[in-house]
Protein backbone atom coordinates (compact mmCIF):
# COMPACT_ATOMS: atom_id res chain seq x y z
CA UNK A 1 0.00 0.00 0.00
CA UNK A 2 1.28 3.68 -0.91
CA UNK A 3 1.28 6.58 1.35
CA UNK A 4 1.84 10.15 0.78
CA UNK A 5 2.02 12.05 4.15
CA UNK A 6 2.20 15.73 3.79
CA UNK A 7 4.05 18.60 6.38
CA UNK A 8 3.86 22.46 5.75
CA UNK A 9 0.73 24.94 5.40
CA UNK A 10 -0.38 27.25 7.93
CA UNK A 11 -1.15 30.90 8.24
CA UNK A 12 1.56 33.32 6.37
CA UNK A 13 1.26 36.92 5.71
CA UNK A 14 1.14 38.13 2.49
CA UNK A 15 4.55 38.36 1.02
CA UNK A 16 5.69 35.41 3.46
CA UNK A 17 6.90 31.98 2.38
CA UNK A 18 5.85 28.39 3.13
CA UNK A 19 7.60 25.01 2.82
CA UNK A 20 5.95 21.78 1.65
CA UNK A 21 7.09 18.28 1.89
CA UNK A 22 5.20 15.13 1.05
CA UNK A 23 6.76 12.12 1.54
CA UNK A 24 6.10 8.42 -0.63
CA UNK A 25 5.86 5.40 1.23
CA UNK A 26 5.24 1.49 0.60
CA UNK A 27 5.07 -0.99 -1.96
CA UNK A 28 7.02 1.58 -4.73
CA UNK A 29 8.53 0.35 -7.46
CA UNK A 30 9.05 3.45 -9.46
CA UNK A 31 7.68 6.67 -9.32
CA UNK A 32 7.03 8.84 -12.59
CA UNK A 33 5.44 12.69 -11.90
CA UNK A 34 4.86 14.01 -8.67
CA UNK A 35 3.30 17.26 -7.80
CA UNK A 36 1.17 19.60 -6.21
CA UNK A 37 -2.43 20.67 -6.62
CA UNK A 38 -4.56 22.97 -4.61
CA UNK A 39 -8.39 23.47 -4.68
CA UNK A 40 -9.88 27.01 -3.34
CA UNK A 41 -12.87 27.48 -1.46
CA UNK A 42 -15.86 26.87 -4.32
CA UNK A 43 -13.45 26.55 -6.92
CA UNK A 44 -12.14 22.91 -8.67
CA UNK A 45 -8.97 21.51 -7.74
CA UNK A 46 -5.86 22.82 -10.32
CA UNK A 47 -2.52 21.40 -11.00
CA UNK A 48 0.25 24.27 -9.00
CA UNK A 49 3.66 22.33 -10.35
CA UNK A 50 4.29 19.01 -10.95
CA UNK A 51 8.06 17.40 -11.45
CA UNK A 52 8.99 14.55 -13.84
CA UNK A 53 10.88 11.90 -12.84
CA UNK A 54 13.47 13.04 -15.86
CA UNK A 55 13.38 16.09 -13.66
CA UNK A 56 11.77 18.25 -15.85
CA UNK A 57 8.77 21.18 -14.51
CA UNK A 58 5.86 22.64 -14.78
CA UNK A 59 4.39 25.68 -13.23
CA UNK A 60 0.61 27.15 -13.27
CA UNK A 61 1.27 30.76 -14.69
CA UNK A 62 -0.12 32.07 -11.32
CA UNK A 63 2.42 30.56 -9.61
CA UNK A 64 5.59 31.26 -11.93
CA UNK A 65 8.47 32.59 -10.32
CA UNK A 66 7.50 32.75 -6.62
CA UNK A 67 7.08 29.31 -6.49
CA UNK A 68 9.99 26.36 -6.77
CA UNK A 69 9.31 22.14 -6.95
CA UNK A 70 12.04 20.09 -5.88
CA UNK A 71 12.78 16.78 -5.15
CA UNK A 72 14.92 13.84 -3.32
CA UNK A 73 14.50 10.55 -5.56
CA UNK A 74 16.18 9.08 -2.75
CA UNK A 75 13.68 9.81 -0.37
CA UNK A 76 11.01 9.21 -2.70
CA UNK A 77 9.95 13.11 -1.57
CA UNK A 78 8.82 16.20 -3.73
CA UNK A 79 9.50 20.10 -1.91
CA UNK A 80 6.95 23.52 -2.86
CA UNK A 81 8.83 26.41 -1.91
CA UNK A 82 6.05 28.98 -2.00
CA UNK A 83 7.47 32.42 -1.53
CA UNK A 84 6.09 36.01 -1.96
CA UNK A 85 2.19 34.22 -1.02
CA UNK A 86 -0.65 36.03 -2.19
CA UNK A 87 -4.26 35.98 -0.23
CA UNK A 88 -5.19 34.26 -3.59
CA UNK A 89 -2.69 31.11 -3.02
CA UNK A 90 -5.18 30.86 0.22
CA UNK A 91 -6.61 27.09 -0.52
CA UNK A 92 -5.78 23.27 0.28
CA UNK A 93 -2.81 21.86 -1.04
CA UNK A 94 -2.72 18.59 -1.90
CA UNK A 95 0.03 16.34 -3.19
CA UNK A 96 -0.09 13.82 -6.24
CA UNK A 97 2.29 11.28 -7.21
CA UNK A 98 2.03 9.07 -10.00
CA UNK A 99 3.50 5.66 -8.73
CA UNK A 100 4.23 2.19 -10.24
CA UNK A 101 4.28 -0.76 -7.54
CA UNK A 102 5.55 -3.20 -10.02
CA UNK A 103 6.89 -3.78 -12.99
CA UNK A 104 4.58 -4.67 -15.22
CA UNK A 105 2.27 -1.65 -13.75
CA UNK A 106 1.89 1.38 -15.70
CA UNK A 107 1.35 3.41 -12.81
CA UNK A 108 -1.73 5.55 -10.84
CA UNK A 109 -2.45 8.23 -9.15
CA UNK A 110 -1.67 8.79 -4.91
CA UNK A 111 -2.66 11.61 -2.95
CA UNK A 112 -2.01 13.33 0.10
CA UNK A 113 -5.01 14.37 2.63
CA UNK A 114 -4.19 17.59 1.68
CA UNK A 115 -3.01 20.89 4.11
CA UNK A 116 -4.49 24.24 4.57
CA UNK A 117 -2.65 27.70 3.87
CA UNK A 118 -3.85 30.69 4.94
CA UNK A 119 -2.60 33.78 3.19
CA UNK A 120 -3.40 36.68 5.24
CA UNK A 121 -2.80 39.75 7.57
Amino acid sequence: QVQLVESGGGLVQPGGSLRHSCAASGSIFSINAMGWYRQAPGKERELVAVIRRGGSTNYADSVKGRFTISRDYAKNTVYLQMNSLKPEDTAVYFCNAEIRVGILDNGMDYWGKGTLVTVSS
